[in-house]
């Protein structure tokens, strides 16, 4: 057999590998005939694929099912439980470290200190030493997963503008992480890898096409079509954040002016919080605490602080509008900072939508608030890294 006939088998090998963990990992327990049904290949390629991975200990055996004509079959299963990710999460001031098992529950949680520009490489080394020691204390883990602000520049490793702190842009996140670790590293930018993790870990929602708009430090898209992420030819794609809805707004460190994340941020409602003196003492506060505080006082009925929550809302709704006109995704999941604003948010929205979207489409999408218990861009990390573990297994098993 020629090298290039070698190769083709390898790639159709892997292929039905990873098939088999992804159908394990969204339907759980099944039969090898039911495997064999599902994904369309003969019975004895799946028992010599399963042998494999039972070997290799990715799968395991769980007993007798009930089979066809009530004959008894083995089940198989992906032991959800069994492989660790470290997620990392790059906001502009916050990075978050996580780690979680396969199905996306959080094992643990930790916020590092507020970041400014002067403290970037303090960050970074911290961050060395934080998961070198949860690597340490967990031989579980296999992958670590990375999420960076947008427009992130996947073959040269930095992001191309990060607006109110500049000198994340000096970060080459390649040249830090990808092999400082003994084990492999993945790094998406943040709002796609928050799609993933709706994809990954809604279990309620079975969608195939949906939109994850990120309103944090930064604005962000992260958009599935048919299963997939759209990328772009530098991974830069779906950047709604530096879309501009007034041509003649404020200016935004991209170059443009009017971009999305000037009205509707986390960093741009803080600035509108200090300017109109809605949170007493906001001036020393982050960006997140801030936020929270403007939400509580909304919560209670105060009327400036709603006030500002529905201008916030019709800018986000300018977004989903834009999203809605470009991507036609079935879903469109609102999260990170800004969506802690509740239904106050949402029902600003939703009214811009309706007065301002083709009705057809936007009465066929739905537009809710992350239901994930964890902030979606650092489980999004850990999505990034599973991800690439059920579709590549044999870079962490070499005996598959």
């Amino acid at each position: 057999m020629n090298a290039t006939a070698t190769a083709s088998q390898a790639s159709i090998s892997e292929s039905n590998r990873s098939r088999i963990l992804q159908h394990l990992y969204h339907n759980g327990i099944s039969s090898r005939a039911q495997i064999a049904k599902a994904l369309e290949l003969t019975p004895a390629a799946i028992t010599k694929i399963t042998a494999r991975l039972l070997e290799a200990g990715i799968i395991t055996e769980t007993g007798d099912l009930e089979g066809i004509k009530n004959r008894r079959s083995i089940g198989l299963k992906l032991d959800t439980a069994l492989f660790h990710v470290v997620g990392v999460k790059f906001a502009r001031s916050l990075v978050e470290i996580g780690l979680f098992d396969l199905a996306g529950n959080r094992i643990s949680l930790e916020d590092l200190p507020t970041v400014s520009d002067s403290t970037i490489p303090a960050t970074i080394r911290s961050i060395h030493e934080h998961v070198n020691r949860l690597l340490a204390a967990d031989d579980e883990i296999v992958a670590i997963g990375i999420a960076v602000p947008g427009p992130y520049l996947r073959d040269q490793g930095r992001t191309a503008v990060v607006s109110s702190m500049a000198g994340w842009r000096s970060v080459n996140f390649i040249e830090e992480f990808a092999d400082a670790f003994p084990v492999p590293v993945y790094i998406e930018q943040d709002a796609r890898a928050g799609a993933l993790a709706q994809y990954l870990f809604d279990r309620d929602s079975t969608c195939e096409n949906l939109a994850y708009y990120l309103i944090g430090e930064g604005v962000g898209l992260g958009v599935i079509d048919n299963g997939r992420l759209i990328d772009g030819a530098q991974g830069a794609a779906t950047e709604i954040g530096h879309i501009s809805v007034d041509v003649h707004g404020i200016p935004c460190d991209c170059g443009n002016v009017g971009c999305l994340e000037r009205y509707c941020s986390a960093v741009a409602v803080h600035e509108q919080i200090v300017a109109n003196d809605l949170v007493p003492g906001a001036a020393n506060m982050t960006h997140t605490e801030a936020c929270r505080a403007l939400f509580a006082a909304a919560n209670d009925g105060d009327k400036p602080a709603l006030d500002l929550v529905h201008r916030i809302g019709r800018y986000a709704g300018y977004g989903c509008v834009t999203i809605l006109n470009a991507y036609n995704p079935e879903r469109i999941v609102i999260g990170d900072i800004v969506s802690e604003a509740g239904q106050p948010l949402l029902d600003a929205i939703l009214e811009t939508v309706a007065e301002r979207a083709i009705p057809d489409i936007a009465q066929a999408t739905t537009i809710t608030l992350s239901p994930l218990p964890t902030d979606a861009t650092v489980t999004g990390a850990a999505a990034v890294a599973i991800t690439e573990f059920l579709e590549h297994p044999s870079v962490f098993f070499d005996d598959v």
